[in-house]
């Protein structure tokens, strides 16, 4: 019997010290089972002054959630009163504190499109912008497990809020080019390359500005790095890395920048090489003549442009030089000749490149090794039907600029701002 007694006292005391200890409240209701409410829920009453006590007195107790119940009550209840604005950014503070970045940042949020001319405008800002940045650092969200992906979206959203709510605020242009770094880890390229390219066009000079477009030429490389076929890519990171050294020639990635520069000439070299020793080995030869000047003069002095620059006169010496022209010099040569021929006779001599190529040399064993696939075809699909390119030969023996596709990122992300409500 003593035993139970114990045992009912003991826990009896252990309830009381818990209760005391979480400072929270059992609420009666007639009619309804006593129900917990946690620190910081339970109802205020009082006017906005009372209310504003209340929250002062529980932080200087320590107790954080009764703190922010208070203000928030206060906020809700009396929105226009000059206590409020004040509430609303102590309760922000204390969110952050306690770890609960959402609401923090939202609250950061209100007081900035609530109250405009709040003396802690810029204060509030800066505190969205600051979450904004452990979200895109990976912060998870509380409790919730939410992938990481969830983070970057979080990021973004808190980002366009401080982008809409101040435009021309000392933390803008960094939130735009903190959107172009969220969706750049998303792997979504298109919308980082708008943000990116929002800040050089509408922060120019802000200090970040070097920063965005050094990242467009690194977006691009980083697609160019897919293989020989994307041509695109590899031509728009050299563009906007050339474009970097042009405006920010001092910025502290201006080394790496024209590293990048090296490996993407290099790459294209090796493409064009490439190309001419298909085209070289299909006895397309004036194709391959100007894939061949076009290595060279890409990289003269390379062994790539030497090797480009023997086999050019290999095929010189064999077929002379009309059969290696481009046929826009053929032609003009061919009209020339015409028009001094006497009428009626048509100028003759003229050795045809089908006949002169079935005695022509074919490719030399050191080049003659896993040659790729003709432009827009599959290595399967040429090897299968046995033909020529599915491009007209026609077509390689426009000028080497002409044979280089160029495109451009998309549009300006002011419409990722836009929507966004959105490293």
């Amino acid at each position: 019997m003593k035993f139970r007694i114990f045992a009912f006292v003991l826990s009896l005391a252990l309830s009381v010290a818990c209760l005391q200890v979480t400072r929270g409240a059992v609420v009666f209701r007639p009619g309804e089972k006593a129900k917990y409410v946690a620190p910081g829920e339970e109802q205020l009453s009082g006017d906005a002054a009372e209310l504003f006590a209340i929250g002062q007195k529980a932080e200087k107790e320590g107790n954080p959630k009764r703190a922010i119940g208070a203000y928030r009550q206060l906020v809700r209840k009396y929105p226009r009163d000059a206590l409020a604005a004040g509430a609303a950014f102590r309760g922000a503070q204390l969110y952050e504190q306690v770890h609960d970045y959402l609401n923090a940042a939202g609250t950061y949020r209100l007081v900035v499109t609530n109250y405009p001319t709040s003396p802690h405008f810029n204060e509030a800002i800066e505190g969205q912008f600051r979450v904004g940045e452990m979200y895109l650092a990976g912060k998870k969200l509380k409790l919730l497990g939410i992938p990481y992906a969830t983070s970057m979206d979080r990021a973004v959203d808190i980002f366009a809020a401080v982008i809409r709510t101040a435009p021309y605020g000392k933390y803008t242009a960094r939130a735009q080019f903190d959107i172009g770094l969220a969706r750049e880890k998303q792997g979504a390229n298109d919308a980082a390359l708008q943000a990116y390219q929002a800040v050089v066009e509408k922060f120019p000079n802000d200090p970040v500005a070097a920063d965005a477009q050094y990242q467009i030429g690194y977006v691009w490389f980083t697609a160019s790095k897919g293989g020989t076929k994307d041509l695109a890519a590899t031509n728009n990171a050299r563009t906007a890395f050339q474009d970097f050294l042009f405006r920010y020639p001092n910025s502290e990635k201006a080394q790496q920048a024209r590293a990048n520069l090296q490996i993407l000439e290099h790459k294209s070299t090796s493409r064009a090489f490439d190309v001419a020793r298909y085209y070289d080995k299909q006895k397309a030869y004036r194709a391959a003549v100007v894939y061949y000047n076009e290595v060279i003069r890409q990289q003269p002095g390379s062994e790539e442009s030497k090797r480009a620059q023997k086999r050019i006169e290999q095929l010189r010496t064999k077929l002379g030089d009309k059969m290696i022209q481009p046929l826009q010099a053929v032609e003009a040569e061919k009209k020339a000749a015409e028009k001094k021929a006497a009428p009626g006779q048509r100028p003759g001599g003229a050795t045809s490149e089908t006949s002169a190529s079935g005695s022509a040399p074919i490719l030399p064993p050191d080049l003659d090794s896993a040659l790729p696939p003709p432009p827009g075809t599959s290595t399967s699909d040429s090897s299968r039907s046995g033909s020529s390119p599915s491009e007209p030969m026609s077509t390689p023996e426009a000028t080497p600029d002409e044979s280089v596709p160029r495109s451009s990122p998309d549009d300006s992300v002011s419409s990722e701002v836009t929507a966004s409500p959105t490293p």
